[in-house]
């Protein structure tokens, strides 16, 4: 299975990031970013839908931009701070085979994320 593939893990609870919003974007051969979609994720934090599918995969440059702010506004969390983390937190990375899948998974809280290159 090729492709990209995502989802988000609210670690401030330890449970699926239900709802977030995600743009996915690519970046065009004049070096300029182009959005093709914005997904939402579902009650496994994970999208319906590929972010992309086997059959659109290319070398090249991706964007995934997750709107982390909105998610934890929309929350019950009762921060105790304003959050740390920008507004939306852009993931840039690029694919290097397109033969292979590329799952990009998000953990985070309002004050941190991170991410790894997941199976």
């Amino acid at each position: 299975m090729a492709g990209i593939s995502t989802h988000v893990l609210d670690s401030l609870t330890g449970r699926p990031g239900v709802g977030m919003r995600i743009d996915f974007s690519m970046r065009d051969k004049d070096g300029s970013w182009k959005m093709v979609k914005s997904m939402t994720t579902n009650a496994d934090g994970r999208t319906d839908q590929p972010v992309l599918t086997a059959e659109a995969a290319a070398v090249g440059e991706y964007e995934l931009n997750f709107h982390i702010a909105d998610f934890y506004e929309r929350s019950d969390a009762r921060l105790a701070a304003p959050m740390f983390v920008d507004l939306i937190v852009p993931l840039r990375f690029a694919i290097f085979d397109a033969k292979q899948h590329y799952h990009v998974p998000m953990l985070c809280t309002p004050w941190s994320c991170s991410t790894y290159r997941g199976s």
